[in-house]
C-alpha cells in the first residue's frame, strides 16, 4: 500500500514513515501542498495522510484534487486542533477520516488497515485463494496451515495483489508499491521478488499476465474468497 504523508514537522514525519516502513508500506513524505500537489500528479496513492495546517496553506485546499485523481485515495487528516467543529468541518470538506495529535501511530496503522478492507470490499482481513491463507491484519500468510515467513518488501508485493485480488496488476503498480521516491531499482528488480514468492508460495499461485504483469491465480486449488 502506498501512502502520500503531507506533514511539514520533520521529526514526526519521520517517525511516521519510520514505523510505516516496518510495517510493509511503502510512504512518500512531503512538507508542503505544493510537493504533495506534484506528486498526486505523478504516483497514484491508495492513502494521503493530511496534516491540515501547513506551511503554505489549510490542508483541505488539497482535496478536491485528491477527489479528481484516478482511483480516489482515502484521507486521513491529522491536526492538532481538538474541537468537533474542526472535525466535522474536516469530514465534510471530503476527509475519510480523522486524527488529533499527538495520536499513537498503532492507531494510525488500524485506520490505514480498516479504510483498506474497506476500499478493497474485504469484509474481514483474511482473504483465502486455493490453500492458501492471507491475513492482511496479522500479515501473515500460510499455505496449507503451515505459516511461511516473508521479507517486508515480499509482503508489500503480495499486499498489493491481495488486496485487488480480481485485479490484473501491471508491472509499473506493482514497482511502485515497493519503493518510495528515494530509491532506485533496475528493470529486473520486480521479477526478482516475483520468483522469490513464487518460490514459498508456490508458482501456480502468482500468474503472469502477458503484457501487463502479474495477479493471483483464482484457479489455484480452490476458488478465492474474503471469510
Amino acid at each position: 500500500m502506498r501512502v502520500l504523508l503531507v506533514e511539514d514537522d520533520k521529526a514526526l514525519s519521520d517517525a511516521v514513515c519510520g514505523y510505516l516502513h516496518a510495517k510493509a508500506f511503502v510512504v512518500d513524505a512531503v512538507p508542503n501542498l505544493a510537493l504533495a500537489s506534484t506528486a498526486l500528479m505523478t504516483t497514484q496513492y491508495a492513502a494521503v495522510l493530511l496534516d491540515l495546517h501547513l506551511p503554505d496553506g489549510d490542508g483541505l485546499s488539497l482535496l478536491p484534487q485528491i477527489r479528481a485523481t484516478k482511483d480516489r485515495p482515502i484521507v486521513i487528516a491529522l491536526t492538532a486542533k481538538d474541537q468537533v467543529s474542526d472535525r466535522i468541518h474536516g469530514l465534510d470538506a471530503g476527509a475519510d477520516d480523522y486524527l488529533v495529535k499527538p495520536y499513537d501511530p498503532a492507531e494510525l496503522l488500524a485506520r490505514l488497515r480498516a479504510v483498506e478492507r474497506r476500499r478493497n470490499a474485504v469484509a474481514t482481513p483474511v482473504l483465502t485463494i486455493g490453500d492458501l491463507q492471507i491475513d492482511l491484519s496479522m500479515e501473515q500468510v500460510r499455505r496449507a496451515g503451515v505459516q511461511i515467513p516473508l521479507t517486508p518488501k515480499e509482503w508489500a508485493l503480495l499486499r498489493v495483489m491481495a488486496t485487488r485480488p480480481e485485479r490484473n496488476h501491471t508491472r509499473e503498480h506493482l514497482q511502485d508499491a515497493l519503493y518510495s521516491f528515494d530509491n532506485s531499482t533496475d528493470s529486473n528488480t520486480l521479477e526478482v521478488f516475483i520468483s522469490r514468492l513464487r518460490r514459498k508460495l508456490g508458482r501456480e499461485h502468482i500468474e503472469t499476465v502477458r503484457g501487463i504483469g502479474y495477479k493471483l491465480a483464482h484457479n489455484a486449488g480452490t476458488t478465492g474468497s474474503a471469510q
